[in-house]
């Protein structure tokens, strides 16, 4: 009376025995469940092998019936029914095909269960015996990618949607971005040339922001996401939940850098007080008053980061999306690409590695509908030309970067380039040539140009802006024609 009581994982038979059944006497009934019911779903072993050989029939272009069925499938042990009588059985009970979707469901539905039901034994068990270099860190993490892998696998919410449905979609994006600021489809990064080129960062876009190192890839990508931050507003749907209106949420992965050296950044860029003087303490009282003031005003703004370095592309997923479930999540920023590592064993292609990794990219950015901006470092061979603008066969390991990219951005300063050709103090003609790379430094100094490679929305071409190296602050650059005229 007191032993524990046997459970038996969820199924249901008569749903599989009727799903089956439909499909053999009608085999269009497979279509409407083969986008997302695999053979594996199937609770009893005999029918994961006749769902199995159904689909191979069908998908050649011949009949699945049981006569054709009976020679793939052997001898099974069914209580005295022979498996031609099974399949006789089967097609004799058949439901409607219209009930073939609903019944795929439950199938589907229970499978999930099953899997779920696995998933905590498996948690359970390796908690109870985990090795000694098993962390429970990395067991939370593995737990998390493979609940996500099963929400979407089998995904039955895609498919065909009518023309009409998705006009009435790009109608509402053509209204809303009429209402924000800017006039914007996209979200403002802050910077006007630039959203006027692009029309902000686009839902579903992966954008790579590319440079050699110094150039200010990361400066410029802070820059982008706290302006986006910043500028957050939202209204409050007739369900309760938040809407972004302007500006985003913002998530930063920072692989390379910390928080507090990615906060310090921020701080210098938006008080004024250069990054190195906050690091080494060295500033006044007025100075200390404009960090104060500026860190206030910076609390409330909604950008998260995550500084964990040498995550996978499965980890770096799985953050994402637990950030866009409990905070919200308008625009992703990762810092940069080739920090991440894919699933693949150390011993493959580093190119197939960085192919994994960018396709990653392109679904998470679709699956969430939000940006992912990604920076990427370019090769060396930028540097063994003279005119040092990068071009797209200088993304570095992997043509996949700009085959998945629908925004490539690369940013170049003549100024670091420049500074290096400073004429050596007697040298032949060397007040000439002194005077010469002053001018040319003068017509460069504070400027970085932003050079669109490629562009699915909109035109290429370059934009230059104002970069302020102390506070590692880029800017709109006033332009002569656009300053109003001397008094």
């Amino acid at each position: 009376m007191n032993a524990p009581a046997f459970r038996v994982a969820p199924h249901n038979l008569e749903a599989e025995q009727a799903l089956l059944g439909a499909i053999l006497v009608n085999n269009d009934a497979y279509d409407r469940v083969s986008d997302f019911l695999r053979p594996e779903h199937f609770a009893e072993e005999l029918h994961r092998r006749i769902f199995e050989v159904t689909s191979q029939l069908i998908r050649a272009g011949k009949v699945a019936s049981p006569v054709t069925l009976k020679t793939f499938l052997g001898d099974h042990d069914l209580g005295g029914v022979t498996v031609p009588q099974y399949l006789a059985r089967l097609a004799s009970e058949a439901t409607a095909i219209i009930n073939t979707e609903d019944y795929g469901r439950t199938v589907y539905d229970l499978a999930l269960r099953r899997n779920l039901i696995g998933i905590g034994e498996e948690i359970v068990n390796v908690a109870y015996d985990s090795p000694v270099d098993s962390s429970p860190r990395a067991q939370i993490e593995e737990a998390e990618r493979r609940l996500y892998e099963i929400a979407e696998q089998g995904r039955y919410d895609g498919g065909f949607q009518t023309f009409s449905n998705a006009l009435t979609t790009a109608i509402d994006m053509a209204a809303k971005a009429y209402e924000r600021d800017g006039k914007l489809s996209g979200t403002s990064t802050g910077l006007i040339e630039l959203d006027r080129k692009l029309g902000g960062p686009q839902r579903s876009d992966l954008i790579i922001l590319a440079g050699r190192p110094g150039m200010g890839k990361t400066a410029l990508a802070t820059n982008i996401a706290f302006n986006i931050a910043r500028a957050h507003d939202y209204q409050i749907k007739p369900d309760g939940s938040h809407e972004t209106t302007n500006g985003g949420i913002v998530g930063f992965f920072s692989l390379e850098m910390s928080a507090e050296q990615l906060a310090t950044r921020i701080i210098a860029e938006q008080s004024g007080v250069a990054s190195y003087k906050i690091r080494r303490g060295d500033i006044q009282d007025s100075e200390f008053h404009r960090i104060s003031e500026a860190a206030r005003e910076m609390q409330a703004v909604p950008m998260y980061i995550d500084q964990t370095g040498g995550i996978s592309i499965a980890q770096l997923v799985a953050r994402a999306r637990r950030l866009k479930r409990q905070r919200g999540l308008d625009v992703l920023v990762i810092d940069y690409l080739q920090l991440l590592s894919g699933s693949k064993s150390k011993g493959d292609n580093r190119v197939q590695e960085l192919t994994e990794i960018t396709t990653g990219l392109k679904a998470l950015a679709k699956e969430l509908n939000v940006p992912v901006v990604a920076l990427s470092q370019l090769s060396r061979q930028v540097e063994n030309r003279d005119d040092k603008r990068p071009q797209l066969s200088d993304l570095r390991e992997s043509g996949s970067i700009e085959q998945d990219a629908d925004v490539v951005l690369f940013v170049y300063r003549e100024e670091y380039y420049l500074q290096s050709k400073m004429p050596k103090e007697g040298s032949e003609d060397y007040a000439v040539k002194m005077d010469a790379w002053q001018r040319a430094m003068d017509a460069v100094h504070g400027k970085a140009e932003v050079i669109i490679g490629k562009s699915r929305h909109g035109p290429t071409g370059t934009i230059e802006l104002q970069f302020e190296a102390e506070v590692t602050r880029f800017s709109n650059l006033a332009h002569e024609d656009a300053l109003p005229e001397p008094r």
